[in-house]
């Protein structure tokens, strides 16, 4: 099984996919555990002065005024955690909850938090057992972190609360920590807040979307290449010459995408001869200027994410030079507004691929394909439905796109009054991703059928291969009226497992 070894110097994209979706083993490096006890020590110091710190010997939020006795401190550590376990709603997904724990053990190992050796070990091996603290949908603002998120986790390691096992069977955390031969941990002074103090699931969520979108976007390249082929558009648009006199890096790359998709096409071009269509629909002409700005996005996205997955995010902080300090990394607006410029970029993405759907169905605009590819029409009606079904994910995809971190609710008696609301933003991409998936997945299956309905001329070898891929995955091609919604599940699942892309790059090679 593949390991990730967690340092000082924080983890990679690659560590979270292989830690929050592939299962992988975490191990604490030498160096995180020297660098963990050098900086309990300067809490251990600092606890035994008469002083009040914050996080130390006080209260947290609006009740940080307040001195805390030695002797209720253990007590106040394990009150924070279960007060702060305050979620509700649905369960939130394994792979999010895993992200979650293994991005604040991240921030743990950086040396900056003050908790024991132990307590990170803990973490660890509570990863490594494959045991999952229940997160419920809501309880975070974005500020001060995913606080009630990550209480949940954090009372798992307490023994407390509800977890799955690795047998998808939710139990007492406490039942489950036994059967691996975990001890519970007792927190002591600054460890319940260091462990529920962070953005981590916010950027758990942003990390998988952006592995997650790297695939649809080439996905949506693929489509609006097999539309513009049953479209008999032209691929004299792609040229790369074109894109170079307006250097957006996306833009070159999709244009690209698009081209390779429909090297040897004897579909594109034709409409030169009619008289009518001077130039292809925007829809089709200017999928690379769309794409590409989403794909621009993304690369702002990542360089946040990359920033975040190298900072120690945790209130207060222990710095190398022994001081204890105050200060507001935990805001989640940087990871908060990147969530949302995905969100508004995958809904332009479903936009755009729907009206090529619907120019695919309508015969006034397809150039000779029969309404709504129906078989027989009249009697049949085609695919006029999955393309209702593929308006409706786009509409809700416009609503998903109203940022959520523009808001900001008051807490804490006004001591944290303005809130990021980043965990929102990543909930609701999490669904315009889903959704995304789906509409290009009816592109595809749209388009598919075009093509082969363009009886005489010859499609690209790519597209033949998307073609004999998809129907050799479920998705059956041309004739009357049947059931749809499988046909729609296969495509769909075709388009999240890679399969459209994997089917491309045979012939291709990879795309950009």
């Amino acid at each position: 099984m593949h390991t990730v070894v967690v340092g000082t110097s924080g983890v990679t994209a690659s560590d979270v996919l292989a830690v929050a979706r592939g299962g992988a083993r975490v191990e604490l490096s030498a160096e995180a555990v020297a660098a963990l006890a050098a900086a309990r020590e300067i809490v251990d110091a600092l606890a035994a002065k008469p002083d009040p710190v914050y996080g130390v010997s006080t209260g947290f939020g609006a009740l940080a005024t307040r001195h805390i006795s030695q002797e209720l401190r253990a007590q106040l550590q394990r009150n924070i955690v279960r007060s702060h376990a305050a979620g509700m709603g649905p369960r939130v997904e394994r792979e999010v909850v895993r992200a979650l724990m293994f991005l604040r053990l991240k921030t743990v190992c950086s040396g900056h938090t003050g908790v024991r050796p132990e307590v990170a070990q803990t973490m660890a091996d509570v990863l490594n057992a494959g045991i999952t603290p229940v997160v419920h949908e809501y309880g975070s603002l974005g500020c001060s972190g995913d606080l009630a998120p990550l209480s949940h986790c954090a009372l798992t390691l307490m023994g407390e609360g509800d977890a799955e096992g690795p047998d998808g069977v939710v139990r007492p955390a406490g039942e489950l920590l036994a059967e691996h031969g975990i001890q519970p941990v007792e927190l002591r002074e600054k460890e319940g807040l260091a462990l529920l103090n962070g953005t981590d699931g916010m950027l758990g969520m942003l990390i998988m979307a952006l592995a997650d979108l790297d695939t649809l976007y080439k996905s949506a390249d693929v489509t609006a290449a097999l539309s513009l082929e049953a479209l008999l558009g032209t691929d004299r648009v792609l040229a790369p010459e074109l894109h170079a006199i307006r250097p957006h890096p996306g833009q070159g790359a999709s244009a690209a995408n698009m081209l390779a998709v429909l090297r040897g096409s004897a579909l594109t071009g034709h409409h030169q001869d009619d008289a009518p269509r001077v130039q292809d629909a925007y829809s089709v002409r200017c999928a690379p200027q769309v794409a590409g700005a989403g794909r621009d996005t993304m690369a702002h996205a990542r360089l946040v994410a990359e920033r975040e997955l190298a900072s120690a995010v945790d209130n207060p902080v222990v710095l190398p030079d022994g001081r204890v300090e105050s200060n507001g990394n935990f805001h989640g607006a940087p990871v908060a507004y990147v969530l949302d410029f995905l969100a508004v970029a995958a809904a332009d993405l479903g936009s755009i691929a729907e009206r090529r759907t619907d120019r695919l169905l309508d015969k006034n605009r397809s150039h000779g394909l029969p309404p709504f590819l129906a078989d027989d029409a009249g009697v049949d009606s085609g695919l006029m439905i999955a393309q209702y079904t593929q308006a409706a994910l786009v509409s809700e995809m416009k609503r998903l796109a109203v940022p959520a971190s523009a808001d900001s609710i008051p807490s804490s008696a006004m001591q944290e009054d303005h809130v990021s609301m980043g965990w929102s933003a990543a909930r609701k991409l999490r669904t315009a991703v889903d959704n995304l998936t789906r509409i290009i997945a009816i592109e595809l299956y749209a388009a598919t059928r075009a093509i082969e309905l363009r009886e005489g001329l010859t499609p690209a070898p790519a597209s033949r291969a998307v073609i004999e891929a998809v129907r050799a995955a479920g998705v059956q091609g041309p004739g009357p009226d049947r059931f749809l919604a499988p046909d729609l599940a296969a495509a769909d699942a075709f388009v999240r497992g890679g399969h459209l892309v994997a089917a491309v790059e045979e012939v291709t090679g990879p795309l950009q």
